[in-house]
């Protein structure tokens, strides 16, 4: 230390300085702690490679570390695969762990493939775990009606594994939710009645199954199991009680309807037979005149005209006798 500072004390501040900095670029575009690493690794990074990196704006410890885990897990890996993936704004840490794993389980995986999927948005560490940990998936409960109006709500449990050869393109959780949520609404509304879903909650299983549940997802169905089955409300007597409620008031508007055109027919009748008084009224007024004009004219003459006061009498008098009883009473 003295001697290093007896050395340096013979040079200007600006050497000192730009030595320094010499200094610190160099450890910052070589990496030589990766480096060593990486050497006693068996890993294949070279020195210049290492700067290549950091001239092409690539994080040299996003690269090397994975590479030398894979090193060590047996995988023949070079650094320009896992540039190229970094560069594409892949998940290299991600991707060498899922292969890793893969590796341990004894599942086919490429790194190609397991880039795609890690650029695909997927997690392909957790679709490997899930490779070989099934996932267990709870349905939201499904509310659905049998043929006897019974409402019956279902929760099922679905147990999947993920597909890696399906992971790209494939669809989802919420796709296989979907699918056993349609065959629990089909199945239930296809049973004659309530009774035959609760002593068979099985057929549920059976027919989602049959409907092909993992057609076109990323998923493997193991099993479907029903969970729990709720017997709800009876909307068929409920949909009767309303329906015998909707006839009854469109039998009472009928009635009210016809009852109106009864009350307005006998209002029309009623100014008929007044009319018909107002005209016989009014033809009886003509009578006295037209006798006055007979008499002028000499074609009615006195003894006429006394013997139709007497038939006018006589008329009078049955009218009078025949609304009497035999007993002289009025009739009532």
């Amino acid at each position: 230390m003295h001697l290093a500072a007896n050395s340096f004390a013979g040079l200007p501040i600006v050497a000192v300085v730009f030595i320094l900095v010499l200094v610190i670029l160099f450890f910052y575009f070589v990496p030589v702690g990766l480096w060593i690493a990486a050497r006693f690794s068996g890993a294949p990074v070279g020195l210049f490679g290492l700067v290549a990196m950091r001239l092409r704006r690539v994080s040299p410890a996003n690269v090397v570390n994975p590479l030398i885990n894979a090193t060590k897990a047996g995988l023949d890996l070079t650094t320009d695969q896992l540039e190229s993936h970094y560069l594409a704004g892949g998940n290299v840490p991600a991707v060498i762990n899922a292969l890793i794993s893969a590796s341990k389980a004894n599942i086919e995986l490429s790194f190609n493939k397991a880039a795609a999927i890690d650029l695909a948005g997927r997690d392909v560490f957790e679709a490997v775990q899930m490779s070989v940990n099934p996932r267990v998936l709870s349905t939201p409960k499904v509310t659905a009606m049998a043929k006897d109006g019974i409402q019956l709500t279902a929760v099922a449990l679905v147990t999947v594994r993920a597909n890696i050869d399906k992971l790209v393109g494939g669809a989802g959780e919420e796709t296989i939710l979907a699918r056993v949520g349609e065959g629990i609404v089909t199945t239930i509304g296809s049973a004659l009645t309530h009774k035959d879903v609760l002593e068979n909650p099985d057929r549920i299983s059976k027919g989602v199954l049959e409907k092909g549940l993992d057609s076109g997802t990323a998923f493997e169905s193991l099993s479907i199991d029903i969970a729990d089955v709720d017997v709800g409300a009876n909307v068929g007597a409920k949909l009767q009680a309303e329906q015998a409620q909707a006839d009854k008031e469109i039998a009472q508007a009928k009635a009210e309807s016809r009852r109106a055109m009864a009350v307005a027919l006998e209002q029309e009748m009623t100014a008929k037979v007044q009319d018909m008084k107002a005209k016989v009224v009014e033809a009886e007024a003509q009578v006295p005149l037209a006798m006055a004009e007979a008499f002028r004219n000499g074609n009615l003459g006195v003894m006429d005209y006394a013997n139709f006061r007497n038939v006018v009498a006589d008329t009078s008098m049955r009218e009078s006798i025949s609304k009497l009883t035999p007993d002289g009473e009025p009739r009532k």
